[in-house]
């Protein structure tokens, strides 16, 4: 650890002495908030993930690159709710850039914003899993949430490049707009998915199934991060059977064998949805995201 940490100094004093560019750096901890930051901001703004679409954003390997990026960054846009908890604090600490420091002006945590759902009504401890104490921090595929970070980052961006205010301002009324244009077109496709039965792999859908009207009756995860005992499956399995439950929801990135046997027992559907920007080469951008999203489910219902 302490070779890693003199590495990483070494590299962010190199990073440090090169000269700065002219537009906002910005830096996000996943790719959806890179695409929201780059249609906010335009041609004024450089924007870099952290993290890749397919991959878990709970774990992202620390690599000196990303360090640089956070070293030379002027804003930093993250999820929150303890998301990246287990991997992105050390590089910010390490990156030694005073403006994205929590409380500094190029620090943005998105999910301040946000009305946070599934927040713990108990005592949260290791024996549960991993709950995030704070709430659900997979907030930004549903459309309410994604205006959200929108106009958080057009704010800040603002703030911080107050000559850009203007087009900042022009360019989110037209992700807004187009947002709302989009969201007819939804609504439509998933009209006949409210009041659906639904099983999830991880705790993750809640703000999609919200927006959609879909009901959660169970997890294939019985504890958040934990696999999952065989005598949950059969209770899974059963249960249903019972309810008539025809989709079961999850990420790329998690093993897809227990899925598989749950929804075959079930004569359910396994249906992998991508969860972020970036997670299959039909997700380029938030729009196509959620198209992604609503056809794959519009279909599985049918």
């Amino acid at each position: 650890m302490r070779k890693l940490l003199l590495a990483l100094v070494a590299v962010v004093t190199v990073a440090a002495a090169r000269p700065a560019q002219a537009k906002v750096r910005v830096v996000t901890s996943i790719e959806t908030f890179a695409d929201l930051a780059r249609k906010v901001g335009g041609d004024r703004v450089d924007v870099q993930p952290l993290s890749h679409g397919y991959t878990d954003p709970h774990f992202v390997q620390a690599k000196p690159s990303l360090v640089i990026a956070l070293n030379r960054a002027d804003l930093l846009v993250h999820v929150g709710l303890e998301l990246e908890i287990g991997w992105l604090p050390p590089l910010v600490l390490g990156a030694r850039n005073e403006k994205i420091q929590p409380g500094g002006p190029g620090n943005l945590d998105i999910s301040v914003g946000i009305p946070v759902l599934d927040v713990p009504a108990q005592r949260v401890d290791r024996s549960l899993g991993d709950i995030h104490p704070q709430g659900n921090p997979h907030y930004w595929v549903a459309p309410d949430n994604a205006a959200i970070a929108a106009r958080e980052i057009a704010e800040r961006l603002s703030q911080i490049d107050s000559g850009g205010k203007v087009t900042y301002d022009a360019n989110l009324a037209a992700f807004l707009a187009e947002l709302q244009k989009r969201k007819l077109g939804w609504d439509q496709e998933i009209a006949g998915l409210r009041g659906i039965k639904v099983v999830t792999y991880h705790k993750s859908w809640s703000y999609v199934s919200k927006w959609l009207g879909l009901e959660e009756m169970g997890y294939v995860e019985n504890k958040p991060g934990i696999p999952p005992s065989p005598s949950h499956i059969a209770q899974l399995i059963g249960e249903m059977r019972r309810d008539h439950v025809k989709i079961v929801m999850m990420e790329s990135f998690y093993p897809r064998s227990t899925v598989d046997l749950v929804a075959d027992k079930s004569s359910a559907k396994t249906v992998v949805l991508p969860s972020d920007v970036g997670a299959s080469d039909q997700t380029k951008d938030y729009f196509a995201l959620v198209d992604q999203v609503v056809k794959q489910l519009a279909a599985a219902a049918k």
